[in-house]
């Protein structure tokens, strides 16, 4: 082989080989921006998926954010008193309707709670100094002032009823309400006051004793 034919030959070896290198550049290169492109692609997708959770989620947010203020307002609806009525000595009662035969009463002043009172499915009452309250399990309100007898004794009451009251222990009282066939019903503090409702006549038996009634 003459030396030119040699030179031919490296020459097109040489340009064969470049030719191939630069392909191979070519195909790195698209490879690569092909990868950027799926890259870009993906953070675009990315971005806006991101986007769309955001903006589903500030809906979701916005949806919740309704939903907490129906719940809100279903539970201010259910904190709110079934009614309101005024009391003996001026202040005013918050009546809750919590069940059947299941009351709650707050009585209030100037906004402030000053006792609590809950009829579950038996009367209640309260001694709140020298004002009686009575409210049934019926959710019916009494109230009254005065008119206390200080137990042990036997006192005649509102109604033709006579209460017998006995101390049985350290704030324990029971009350015996008389009537003409007699015993027709008993009162018991333990802690606590009493209420009772004896047939249209409101009857208070404090934990002190002390036993009040109003028709």
């Amino acid at each position: 082989m003459s030396s030119s034919n040699t030179v031919r030959t490296v020459r097109t070896v040489r340009r064969r080989t470049l030719r191939v290198a630069a392909a191979a550049l070519i195909a790195a290169a698209g490879l690569s921006l092909t990868a950027c492109s799926g890259s870009d692609d993906t953070s675009a997708k990315s971005a806006a998926t991101a986007k769309s959770s955001s903006a589903g989620s500030s809906a979701g947010a916005q949806g919740s954010d309704a939903t907490i203020d129906t719940k809100a307002g279903t539970s201010n609806k259910a904190a709110s008193p079934s009614r309101t009525e005024p009391l003996a000595d001026g202040s005013t009662a918050e009546i809750y309707q919590l069940g059947d035969q299941h009351y709650r009463l707050k009585i209030v002043n100037d906004g402030d709670v000053l006792a609590t009172l809950e009829a579950n499915g038996h009367d209640a009452g309260l001694d709140a100094n020298d004002m009686f309250v009575v409210i049934t399990a019926g959710g019916e309100v009494r109230s009254w002032m005065g008119g206390g007898h200080q137990g042990p004794g036997t006192f005649a009451l509102a109604g033709g009823w006579k209460a017998k009251v006995t101390k049985v222990g350290e704030l324990r009282y029971r009350a015996q309400i008389i009537g003409h066939d007699g015993v027709a019903a008993t009162m018991k503090t333990n802690g606590h006051d009493a209420g009772l409702d004896a047939n249209g006549v409101a009857i208070v038996l404090s934990a002190g004793g002390v036993i009040s009634a109003h028709e």
